[in-house]
């Protein structure tokens, strides 16, 4: 019997210490943020592997570098001050108060959303001149990476409503904390990701 309750123990329910340390203290950090940690590593790893590509890619004779719009430097400067806002609000509810909060989270998510229209604003420009997906592989690595990015950030905004939804029906901000968190973090992460892949497309 004692082999059997050897065999079948959880020792992952049991709550205690590992060696020296406190097993709560160590793992004190919310899941949804080791979530969005990994989801990011992850992200991290398939854009780097396009931009290798693209790099590979751009040595054939058939690459035609395409020339950047200048939009592109607009809708940089709308993701930037998503990412800001954003910012502001998560020291906002750091600090247990309440006010602006609400302007600077869902302002934030506003200028995402705008950034996103820019960049459909900028395919709409380039296959109007003529530079279609399969015209040039240049141009297919510019849709496919832009496209990539656009739709992490859709996927960032469907986690931002449900939160917006939430703070406009009278949720409290302290509430919400972890959320604002996660989104401020992703954010930040999807701005030095576009401003890694604009100098990328920008110079090549």
């Amino acid at each position: 019997m004692s082999l059997f309750k050897a065999l079948t123990v959880k020792p992952w329910e049991h709550k205690g210490v590992i060696g020296d340390l406190d097993a709560e203290a160590v793992f004190d950090t919310a899941s949804e943020k080791v979530a969005l940690v990994v989801f990011l590593v992850i992200a991290s790893v398939i854009f780097s592997m396009f931009t290798v590509s693209y790099f590979i890619r751009m040595e054939l004779p058939d690459w035609t570098p395409l020339s950047e719009p200048s939009q592109l430097w607009i809708n940089t400067g709308l993701l930037v001050i998503s990412s800001v806002l954003f910012q502001v609000a998560r020291n906002i509810v750091s600090t247990g108060n309440r006010k602006n909060i609400t302007a600077a989270f869902i302002g934030g998510g506003i200028f995402a959303i705008l950034f996103i229209a820019g960049q459909m604003l900028t395919w709409q420009s380039l296959q109007a001149s003529g530079y279609y997906v399969a015209s040039n592989p240049a141009n297919s690595f510019f849709y496919l990476l832009t496209g990539l990015h656009a739709l992490h950030l859709l996927g960032g905004l469907w986690v931002w409503s449900k939160s917006s939804i939430r703070l406009l029906s009278g949720g409290k901000p302290e509430d919400l904390r972890l959320s604002i968190e996660l989104c401020t973090l992703y954010w930040h992460f999807l701005l030095i990701v576009w401003l890694l892949m604009f100098a990328v497309l920008s110079n090549t």
